[in-house]
């Protein structure tokens, strides 16, 4: 709640906890596109209610996905703080992806499959912070092939993220497997020349906004 905005009244404030709790569990169980009715449904509230509390699907992902995302910084940590460079870039990656794997909607806004606000695309910034060191680390420790750039995580990200998003019902551990595939391809030893290059900076957001704007 914003500095100085007035508190809500109880049953208010009951409601908006209802409709956190049942988006919370719908966008987790299937996406970010649930319908927004369902939500008020499943919250036992008017649609007219869910709108005076969250005038847009992007204020639900506001309320819900900074603290989720900060559960990035802490694998970075971690990963940061393993001896070995590689283990610790492994690490990285599966816990990532076990994050994806546990909820569709993280998984979904990881993937930018819908527009972000400053707020969500800040977390993301923050929980992504450290990957450059991370992938240095690995570089410089001789394990991870010399020509994967820190925009390569990102490109990972949104392989991953479709195959956690298909498999999910039927496979949900079938990412594990794709990554390890992912990850015999990234070691130093078996490592050919790439002759395309990596996508700089500039080509990396223009694609997160082309997908945001076709959403």
């Amino acid at each position: 709640m914003a500095t100085g905005a007035r508190p809500l009244r109880a049953d208010a404030a009951r409601n908006r906890d209802k409709l956190l709790v049942t988006a919370t569990q719908l966008f987790g169980e299937r996406g970010l596109d649930v319908p927004l009715e369902e939500i008020a449904r499943g919250a036992g509230v008017s649609i007219g209610t869910l709108y005076n509390h969250f005038p847009t699907r992007q204020a639900f992902f506001d309320a819900i996905f900074p603290e989720r995302l900060a559960a990035l910084d802490r694998i970075a940590a971690a990963a940061l703080a393993d001896p070995d460079p590689w283990d610790g870039f492994v690490g990285f990656l599966e816990g990532l992806f076990a994050l994806q794997a546990e909820d569709h909607g993280l998984n979904d806004a990881l993937a930018r499959r819908f527009p972000v606000t400053a707020e969500v695309s800040d977390a993301c910034h923050r929980g992504f912070q450290h990957v450059d060191q991370i992938v240095r680390r690995a570089k410089d420790g001789g394990r991870l092939r010399a020509d994967f750039e820190p925009q390569d995580v990102a490109t990972l990200v949104w392989a991953m993220s479709q195959v956690i998003r298909e498999s999910m019902a039927v496979a949900p551990q079938a990412w594990r497997r794709c990554l390890a595939f992912f990850l015999d391809g990234l070691r130093a030893d078996a490592a050919h020349p790439i002759t395309v290059p990596v996508l700089t900076q500039g080509q990396l957001d223009e694609v997160i906004q082309a997908s945001a704007n076709r959403v």
